[in-house]
């Protein structure tokens, strides 16, 4: 959610803090601000909007400086104004702060404080905060660094957090809990950042930092203690993202290029994993764990958004193929019941950032009854690839756009090989129907190539919809999570209202809104449901719904149904949702440019949801 950006070094810290935070732009958020150290002290300056509001409000000032930190907020505690923007001074306005997370006992902190004499400007719990490091330091005489370190003790929440003093102007002090913050080594610089995008343009090497650990940077030396006071030693990483791939390289947004990547980011997620000449599947991060994978008897899949969509093709394919019993939970509800977790049962967590808040408590809670945790994420060294027993990563590249189009493919890919891989070992499924599936997977990528190049002919639907206010889509079997995903991505990004629904649904309730100008989007494809399909078409078309059919190529029936045709493929009918879900993304993506949406930064929407 919130993005940060910090740097101490030799370059100019403002421009480049500016540049990274519009990078984290992708993340969501509503105001943005800056601390700099110079000629002038510790100066905060940040506004209401957008990034480039405040870059034009810091035009007029003197922002030389060679240490600073930036931050867009996404708001919690307070409204968004210029008032709650990050950085926030301490009392005495010798500290600053900028945070990401909430701080759930900042209210009797608060209190205190204020008994104390401390006044607050913002209506934040990250002002409480700050003001709490600077009640510690007063109180107990002790450097910067350990009044953080107390302070941090005593604090209940999620956090990342950059602290600055006007005192130390080479000096930046770092920490997390359940929030992500990344640290960028240069030759005498330093970066911190909530991500590795905007770090990658100065440095590759970067220590991803642990929960419940402090990073102090000094006089061009870092150093990584945890609460108890241990010193941690970094573990320096190699960057493999590139600098190109954070950037639009010709589309006007992000999520059309990360639509029309889904070819790449598919064959990516398969590469060295499938091989059907030689009918193999390797999974290098479930190496140890297969056996017990097509063992189990039960998987709980647990994701948010997107993730528990894929997570519902996967209950379908396991189910299916392996003969495993399927449970998926949404994360967020998981984490406040007493779900009944046995010992050996497997828990698959999905999530593209790895760092989804909810997800990451799910795993927690099911860790602690004794579950084996298997992470399914896009991001190489995230929390939940950190805190899970094996699992594989998605390698669908960067996504920018807030609305997930990529990442859904690549999981779903991922997880239809886990479910190979397992009913292969398991042996429930026949030789053949293994091989045919191998082959249909590596075909794929060049299938999802076919349906882009409809994207005109979906853009010209789109134009007649725009009008809509509310849009229902409907699917059966494999298809109905695709039919929850495609009115996701319709929420979103253009903000009518969508309802998902299996087919047979229809009749139990959302027939009754069905008249002339109601949308029905049809998963349509020729599969084992295809003829319930053809009779729920027939309802909706004796009520004077207007239809959009997603229908296998060659289909000479339901074109002569209904409205609107949009082909794609024959492929076999487990891995038909990585096919039908492409024409969903681009009519969401149409319908929402022609109503004049911020696609790539859709309203109230973050991308990475790193708090409750």
């Amino acid at each position: 959610m919130c993005g940060i950006v910090a740097y101490v070094g030799h370059r100019e810290a403002c421009p480049l803090i500016i540049k990274g935070l519009k990078r984290l732009e992708y993340r969501g958020y509503d105001s943005s601000g800056v601390a700099l150290l110079n000629g002038s002290g510790l100066v905060i300056h940040k506004k209401k909007g957008k990034v480039s509001d405040l870059e034009t409000e810091l035009s007029a000032k003197d922002t030389h400086a060679t240490t600073g930190m930036g931050h867009t907020r996404w708001a919690t505690h307070g409204e968004p104004n210029d008032t709650n923007a990050h950085p926030h001074y301490s009392n005495d306005r010798k500290l600053a702060i900028i945070h990401n997370g909430i701080i759930e006992n900042y209210a009797t902190l608060k209190q205190k404080l204020q008994q104390k004499g401390h006044v607050f400007i913002s209506d934040t719990d990250s002002e409480v905060l700050i003001h709490f490091i600077e009640d510690v330091r007063q109180e107990t005489g002790n450097s910067l660094e350990e009044a953080v370190r107390l302070a941090l003790q005593e604090v209940v929440g999620a956090y990342a957090i950059v602290v600055m003093s006007d005192e130390h102007p080479r000096q930046l002090i770092a920490a997390r809990k359940g929030s992500p913050l990344v640290i960028g080594i240069g030759e005498d610089e330093f970066f911190f950042a909530s991500d590795a995008t905007p770090i990658i343009e100065y440095t590759k090497d970067v220590v991803y930092l642990d929960d419940y650990a402090i990073a102090v940077v000094k006089d061009n030396e870092l150093n990584i203690l945890n609460l108890d006071n241990v010193p941690q030693a970094p573990y320096i990483q190699k960057l493999e993202l590139e600098l190109d791939a954070i950037e639009k390289g010709g589309y006007e947004h992000f999520m059309l290029k990360e639509i029309f990547e889904q070819p790449r980011s598919i064959a990516d997620s398969m590469r060295g994993r499938v091989r059907a000449d030689e009918a193999h599947l390797q999974l290098g991060g479930l190496r140890n764990y297969l056996d017990k994978l097509a063992d189990s008897k039960r998987i709980v899949i647990i994701g948010c958004g997107t993730s528990w969509h894929a997570g519902l093709v996967a209950e379908y394919l396991f189910e299916e193929l392996a003969r495993i019993n399927v449970e998926v939970e949404y994360a967020s509800e998981f984490r406040y019941r007493n779900p009944i977790i046995k010992e050996n049962d497997i828990v698959i967590a999905i999530s593209q950032s790895g760092e989804t808040a909810d997800t990451l408590a799910a795993i927690e809670l099911a860790k602690s009854k004794g579950a084996i945790i298997f992470g399914v994420c896009n991001v190489v060294g995230s929390s939940i690839a950190r805190a899970t027993h094996a699992g594989a990563y998605t390698h669908a590249g960067p996504e920018i756009g807030v609305a997930s189009t990529k990442a859904f493919t690549a999981q779903v890919t991922v997880l239809a090989i886990m479910a190979l891989a397992a009913a292969q070992r398991k042996g429930t499924i026949s030789e053949e129907l293994y091989r045919q599936l191998l082959i249909e997977l590596e075909n794929i990528p060049d299938k999802v190539e076919e349906v882009l190049q409809s994207a005109a002919k979906i853009k010209e639907i789109a134009f007649i919809f725009t009008y809509a206010r509310n849009f229902i889509y409907l699917g059966r079997g494999l298809n109905f999570p695709v039919a929850l995903e495609g009115a996701l991505k319709l929420k979103e990004i253009s903000y009518i209202h969508a309802e998902g629904y299996p087919a047979a649904e229809m009749k139990h309730g959302p027939i009754a809104l069905i008249d002339e100008d109601m949308p029905v989007v049809f998963l349509a494809t020729k599969d084992s449901s295809y003829d319930k399909i053809v009779s729920n078409i027939q309802e909706v078309k004796a009520r004077k719904g207007r239809v959009i059919a997603i229908v296998t190529a060659g289909d000479t029936l339901i074109p002569t149904m209904v409205d609107f045709v949009i082909e794609i493929p024959k492929t076999h009918e487990m891995l038909m949702p990585l096919l039908s879900v492409i024409p969903l993304q681009l009519l969401s993506y149409y319908v929402a440019v022609m109503r004049g949406r911020n696609v790539d930064q859709p309203r109230n929407l973050a991308k990475s949801v790193t708090v409750e």
